[in-house]
């Protein structure tokens, strides 16, 4: 039996509100840990970190694309009433993370020196980038199992219990980074260390789910198909895409940098890139909160409440991207104070230059996010990948190599800002289609 969609701004909000507050509970997390490590280690700390973050994306990134591939499929599943298909979506999402999880494990703590060269490391960075990423690694099963079990419990009709697992996480992460950091003296291990700690408070949260028997998910016998794997993870593709790309920019944005201006000039990004984490946090916040409710009305046949919680999420992106865009204008030099406790003059002058323009981003960057969730919720996994790959990795990486030569760190500052620009246009098209060829197949079965 069809499971009917819930309509009306009340599941709207409900959904998208307990995201945004559990993404900004986790961009907290990243802005402190940032914050502890830059006062409680120093420059080469915070320059290991910013070398980390595209390992950490990529944990991250696989454990998005599994959870968000998995829950899609799963509501989409229980949209059309097929329970079992439902369960089998949730067994292979946890059976691919298990083994996913184990490999990044054994790859990071048995090659940890030869992934810190290659990304660059060397001297005392390396020093500090090594405990961190063997730490960080070694509770990648926890990172990947935590990313699968709040999506799935968030499609299961629990935004609210989904929230609260995630805050937790982030604020046990925060609360342990100070004390190993700053109590315990524990420097980049205890970071590291806090930071592997925080999934597996959240999934204690999240498993409340399980415990009280409201979970309509459950594993199930069923033999590996590699064609249904494939479509579980393009379903998350974009998830995937959005998360790494983010790191795969930093690493290529690091390159060229230190090139122009050495490792002050890596720093100076290195804090900007981390506040647009942030904001970009937010904006998952929407693609996640509306991707539960896509689905269910995609998977019942009713396009009325598809096309609500689209328009909703896009008007929320743009306003919500004029918002975050506006105190890297007017704020600049208090935001950049805060990560400048030294007073470097050079990393100052800098950051300074580069926020107010990479900050525009922000004015679209929302609207791609959301697009490619909502393709993909939709059962457009191709079209939310191109958006995703073309935004976040494609544009980026073709600018980037193109830009500086031109104008030098000014031209890194315009990268991001151009390839959103760029993307938002095709972001449109492909949403305009489906919404035109659903109402020809709406007038065509009156």
């Amino acid at each position: 039996m069809k499971q009917k969609a819930e309509l009306g701004p009340g599941a709207f909000w409900k959904y998208v509100s307990f995201n945004i507050l559990s993404m900004i509970g986790l961009s907290c997390f990243v802005f402190v840990d940032t914050l502890c490590i830059a006062n409680g280690v120093g420059s080469d700390g915070l320059a290991a970190l910013n070398l980390v973050i595209p390992v950490y994306s990529l944990v991250n990134g696989v454990g998005l694309m599994l959870g968000m591939g998995g829950a899609t499929l799963y509501s989409m599943e229980q949209g059309m009433g097929q329970g079992q298909k439902a369960d089998i979506a949730f067994t292979r999402a946890c059976r691919t993370a298990l083994i996913l999880g184990v490999l990044f494990t054994v790859s990071g703590v048995a090659f940890t020196r030869p992934l810190g060269e290659l990304l660059g490391a060397k001297g005392k960075v390396m020093e500090c980038l090594i405990p961190y990423m063997r730490t960080l690694l070694a509770f990648s099963v926890p990172f990947l199992f935590n990313n699968v079990l709040v999506c799935f419990v968030r499609n299961d009709r629990n935004p609210r219990l989904a929230m609260a697992a995630m805050l937790t996480g982030s604020f046990s992460n925060i609360l342990l980074d100070t004390l190993f950091i700053f109590g315990f003296g524990w420097g980049m291990f205890g970071a590291a260390f806090a930071t592997g700690l925080a999934p597996l408070f959240s999934m204690l949260v999240a498993s409340a789910h399980i415990w009280k028997g409201k979970n309509q998910f459950r594993p199930v016998k069923c033999r590996f198909q590699g064609k249904a794997l494939v479509k579980l993870m393009s379903l998350g593709g974009a998830s995937f895409v959005t998360e790494i790309s983010s790191g795969i920019v930093i690493l290529l944005f690091n390159y060229v940098i230190l090139n122009l201006t050495g490792s002050v000039g890596v720093a100076a990004y290195g804090v900007i890139a981390n506040l647009a984490i942030i904001v970009m946090s937010i904006f998952n916040g929407i693609a996640q909160g509306i991707q539960p409710l896509v689905s269910r009305g995609y998977g019942s046949g009713d396009s009325k409440a598809v096309f609500s919680y689209v328009k909703r999420a896009l008007i929320l992106a743009g306003i919500l991207g004029v918002l975050c865009c506006l105190p890297g204008i007017l704020f600049t030099h208090e935001l950049i104070g805060i990560f400048n406790g030294g007073g470097d003059i050079a990393f100052e002058e800098i950051a300074a230059k580069g926020m107010p323009v990479y900050f525009t981003a922000f004015l679209t960057m929302g609207l791609n996010i959301v697009a490619a969730a909502v393709l993909a919720s939709i059962d457009r996994a191709r079209d939310s990948l191109f958006i995703a790959l073309l935004r976040g990795i494609v544009l980026n990486a073709v600018l980037v190599f193109l830009l500086p030569g031109f104008w030098g760190m000014r031209g890194i500052w315009l990268v991001v800002p151009i390839a959103e620009s760029v993307t938002v246009l095709l972001s449109f098209y492909y949403i305009f289609k489906y919404w035109k060829y659903s109402c020809l197949v709406s007038c065509k079965n009156m």
